[in-house]
């Protein structure tokens, strides 16, 4: 009776899922229309039916705040839905359509589809180019932060022979003053910096650029905890409460079906076993007592028996949670890839202040870090811990060869990969920096 509950209910739930798949793209274009009614909401009871402008005089810069978060939002929100609803009509068949009415699944007329579809374009048509002026700001306040590595960088190149011209990065664009001129550029830098001081506007203009980075620095941190947490959260719950009733229930309770995932954990309950029975008879033979009989050594060894099977199949059963807690994990990292891509794009910004902020020794230092843990002498000890770790993480058995091959090959890529970075990069970025690795390497 519990077993065909259990079953009903399996079923109930898997009815219940494939009748939301068969809804996505209704349920998608849905969520996108009501996001984009939000946004007009918005247009219509505070900015008379406008754009959402942040320039507008008639709120304050908290109320502004304010109205740009949620204008972000609800764009995100837009933008992530109708991917969602393209990806899903891309694969709507006539089967598909067919089990949706065979379950009762009706989807709206063509019309009512192109009538959302229109009325979202019209809401987001003023905003198409919110987020690349978003971070075209953020590239543009780095810039500004690394203007003195620019120019000492124009330097060095000028200094080049004429074949290098080529080698100028695309990041760096060479102001009418930084050539060779009549006044030495100091002076030009003077004046510009006169004229930065003496700007009315100076002050709002470093408060406008402070709040941008503060804010690029909380959503890039607020991110890089969800990279974290998002995968890990999902693991952690998914095992016990999805994935571990149902492994369990189709693993059985039986001891003699699966006990054992691959030899070399049998070959480990062996050895096992045989140190214990040793180590009974070992007591028996120095004890000043009466000796244990056959028949007592035997009923402790089926006791032991009984315990390592247990132990083993709860050590088996683990894995295989482990190995679709895992893809769920990865699953749930990827859709936070997919869906965040202004975000991606703010953490490469703040990753790239963070490391143009170091030092020429500190940057020297980080690579020689990195190198050494991964591609350097001692580091194929290491993956040869990660590599079987992994495997036991997943009840796999270790393979040996693969794991000296892996050793053998793996770090001597990301070696060549990190030379090249260094060559054709690095170099042409901060050459000092390349020169100071190499003092310390030496």
């Amino acid at each position: 009776m519990n077993y065909s509950v259990f079953s009903q209910k399996i079923y109930n739930a898997l009815l219940n899922a494939y009748k939301r798949y068969l809804r996505t793209p209704e349920r998608s274009l849905d969520e996108a229309c009501k996001a984009a009614l939000k946004i007009k909401e918005i247009e219509d009871q505070h900015f008379n039916g406008n754009k959402i402008d942040s320039n507008s005089p008639m709120y304050t810069n908290s109320a502004m705040d304010y109205f740009k978060s949620e204008l972000k939002k609800q764009l995100r929100l837009v933008r992530m839905r109708l991917t969602e609803f393209k990806a899903s009509r891309f694969f709507f068949n006539e089967s598909i359509q067919k089990a949706a009415e065979q379950y009762g699944v009706k989807y709206s007329d063509p019309s009512s589809i192109l009538e959302k579809l229109k009325f979202i374009d019209e809401v987001t048509a003023k905003y198409n180019t919110y987020d690349d002026e978003v971070i075209a700001s953020n590239d543009l306040s780095i810039n500004n932060s690394n203007i003195a590595n620019a120019t000492v960088e124009i330097s060095a190149i000028q200094r080049r022979p004429t074949n290098s011209v080529n080698q100028i990065p695309n990041n760096i664009i060479p102001n009418r003053t930084d050539g060779t001129g009549v006044l030495p550029r100091s002076i030009f830098s003077t004046i510009n910096r006169l004229q930065r001081e003496l700007d009315p506007n100076a002050e709002q203009n470093v408060v406008q650029n402070f709040r941008q980075s503060q804010r690029r620095t909380i959503v890039s941190v607020r991110f890089l905890l969800i990279l974290v947490i998002a995968p890990v959260l999902t693991h952690q719950l998914s095992k016990p409460l999805v994935i571990g009733p149902i492994v369990e229930h189709f693993r059985g309770s039986s001891q003699e079906v699966g006990l054992f995932l691959n030899y070399e954990m049998e070959e480990e309950a062996l050895t096992e076993l045989e140190k214990y029975e040793q180590k009974i008879k070992f007591e028996n033979l120095i004890k000043s007592s009466l000796p244990l009989s056959a028949e007592e050594i035997e009923h402790r060894l089926q006791e032991k028996v009984h315990e390592l099977a247990e132990e083993y199949r709860n050590t088996g059963t683990n894995a295989i949670k482990n190995v679709f807690a895992d893809i769920l994990a990865v699953g749930a990292f990827s859709l936070v890839l997919i869906f965040s891509k202004r975000e991606i794009a703010m953490l490469k910004n703040f990753f790239d202040t963070i490391i143009y902020g170091l030092s020429d020794s500190a940057k020297a230092f980080v690579i020689i870090l990195f190198t050494d843990m991964f591609v350097g002498f001692h580091s194929p000890h290491g993956w040869e811990v990660l590599l079987e770790g992994i495997s036991r993480h997943w009840g796999l058995p270790a393979n040996h060869d693969f794991i000296f091959l892996f050793i053998a090959t793996f770090p001597v890529i990301l070696d060549t990969i990190f030379k090249y970075w260094i060559f054709r990069y690095l170099n042409r970025i901060s050459p000092s920096a390349v020169a100071t690795y190499r003092n310390m390497n030496e």
